[in-house]
């Protein structure tokens, strides 16, 4: 189970400004240790004409970001993240707070 899903608020901790330091985003997707976070960690890309992009040229999209590198927003502040058994279901919790995230 991991600590940062699909669909989580997080913000940049580590890095430089210009790939989002303190910047704030939703994750589109996690996989391999890396997230995609919506808006940040922005490259340039240089495409060939195709069925989907019919004119090529330029494209700006977002790069992974190792997860290390974000931490979880809940309820407008940045916390770590826990696991606890509540009802016999292991949920995740916020640490700052101790309220069940999910």
């Amino acid at each position: 189970m991991n600590k940062i899903k699909k669909g989580d608020t997080v913000r940049v901790i580590a890095g430089s400004t210009e790939k989002g330091k303190g910047k704030e985003g939703k994750v589109q997707s996690v996989k391999n240790g890396k997230v995609l976070v919506e808006g940040i960690n922005m490259v340039t890309k240089h495409a060939k004409p195709s069925a989907a992009n019919q004119a090529g040229g330029l494209i700006e999209k977002e790069a992974p970001i190792d997860i290390s590198n974000v931490m979880l927003v809940h309820d407008g502040q940045p916390t770590r993240v826990g696991f606890k058994v509540v009802d016999g279901k292991k949920v995740r919790y916020a640490k700052k707070t101790g309220k069940v995230i999910d």
